[in-house]
Formats: structure tokens, C-alpha cells, sequence
């Protein structure tokens, strides 16, 4: 019973944080929600969960889309998502999870220690959206991949956030297909999901009012603490 309670305050978290910056949501989540009710619990329900959150944002904004890159960030992390979901079905389990950790540990210090930005090649930006893709297909968790990209394309702040939850609304109703092929969605998981639906809605209301009201900057420095610990939850 603890464990279910600590995994829908992850939720409420993540997705608060999903709705300000729409993006890291479930990269925050699926670490400690894998520990706390496994893996083939947490994939669905942070999947439809940050997915919610997601068509918020998309709908709510959606005159902001610059929908020429939705295409192409969508067609290349698609192709990333097949690749990833390929991997996650065929290699050790535990590998992949000490891999997706060490991953996201890397992220949280560069953003932590190194603020200053490279300029990478078009080349490398278009390879970040098909690692995109192929770490959400593994675990619900493009989300550092494609800001790389998403930044040097949309440097307008509500362009980004209403484009990049279009993203995730396309590629995160793909997953629900797939992962109802998998067979995950088990009653225990249903029932957990119908739960789920009063931290993600407390989530977007937080969010939504925050979103107005807190220094970008800090909550960006908390964002990268928290990553850091997922990482961490993630190896151990």
C-alpha cells in the first residue's frame, strides 16, 4: 500500500513539473516508479499520465505548435520509438535500467555543473531526436533528447511547450497500443491508473499556476536536482 501512495505522489510531482515545462515529466517518474510498482505497471500509467498532461498543454496552446517541426521531430523519433521498443523487448531487463540510469545522471550534471551550450552540427541535433525516440520506446523518457533539438529549432518559449506536447501526445498513443499488445493492462494496473487520475488533475492545476509564477530558472535548478536522484534511484 506505501509503495502504491509513493508511486501517485510521483506522479503528482513529475506532472506538475510536466505541465510547467513540458517536457521531464516522465523522465523524473519512471525511475522511482519502476522501483515502487515495476516496470510493466509504471510504463502504461506514466505513459497515458504524462500523456494527459501533455494534451493539456497541446490543446490548450495549440495556435503555438509550429507544426513543419511536430512533423519532423514525430517522424524521427518515431523511427527511434520502433528501435526502442525492440531493444526493451529483447535485451536484459536490469541492463537496460542501469543504462537509462547512468543516462539520465549525465544529463542532470550537465545541466547542473556546464551551463554553457555547445553548438552541435545539424547532423547531431537530428541524431538527438532519434535517441529521442528510442529512450522513450525503452522507458517513457525522450524528454532530454528532444529539447536538445527543440531548443536550437523553437527558441520561443510557448512554441516549444505547446510543439513538444503535441509530440507526445502522437508518439504516447502509439505506446498504448503497443503496450496493450503487450498485455499490461492487467486490472491491478487499471485499478492504479483509475487512482492516478487525482494526482495528474491536483498536477495540472499546480502546474497551470505556477507556470505564471515561479522563477523559470530555479525551478529549472530543482528540476535537474530531481533528475539527479531518478538517475540515482534508477542504479541502485
Amino acid at each position: 500500500m506505501l509503495s502504491k501512495l509513493l508511486f501517485l505522489l510521483t506522479l503528482f510531482i513529475s506532472n506538475t513539473i510536466q505541465v510547467i515545462t513540458g517536457f521531464a515529466g516522465a523522465l523524473l517518474a519512471m525511475p522511482p516508479s519502476i522501483r515502487l510498482v515495476g516496470v510493466e505497471a509504471a510504463k502504461p500509467i506514466v505513459a497515458i499520465v504524462s500523456g494527459a498532461s501533455s494534451v493539456y498543454v497541446a490543446l490548450r496552446h495549440w495556435r503555438d505548435i509550429d507544426f513543419r517541426q511536430l512533423g519532423k521531430i514525430t517522424l524521427l523519433m518515431g523511427a527511434g520509438l520502433l528501435v526502442g521498443i525492440w531493444l526493451f523487448d529483447t535485451l536484459a531487463f536490469d541492463l537496460l535500467l542501469r543504462l537509462y540510469g547512468a543516462v539520465i545522471i549525465l544529463i542532470a550534471l550537465k545541466k547542473l555543473f556546464i551551463h554553457k551550450e555547445f553548438k552541435l552540427p545539424a547532423a547531431a541535433l537530428y541524431g538527438c531526436l532519434f535517441l529521442a525516440g528510442l529512450f522513450h520506446g525503452m522507458f517513457i523518457s525522450g524528454g532530454s533528447f528532444l529539447v536538445v533539438y527543440a531548443v536550437w529549432a523553437m527558441p520561443e518559449k510557448e512554441k516549444f511547450r505547446a510543439t513538444v506536447s503535441a509530440v507526445w501526445v502522437i508518439l504516447n498513443s502509439y505506446l498504448l497500443y503497443s503496450h496493450y499488445r503487450a498485455g499490461y493492462f492487467v486490472p491491478e494496473v487499471l485499478g492504479l491508473l483509475a487512482a492516478s487520475a487525482i494526482p495528474f488533475l491536483l498536477a495540472v492545476w499546480l502546474g497551470s499556476r505556477l507556470a505564471k509564477r515561479i522563477s523559470a530558472q530555479k525551478f529549472l535548478l530543482l528540476t535537474y536536482i530531481l533528475l539527479l536522484i531518478s538517475g540515482v534511484i534508477a542504479l541502485v
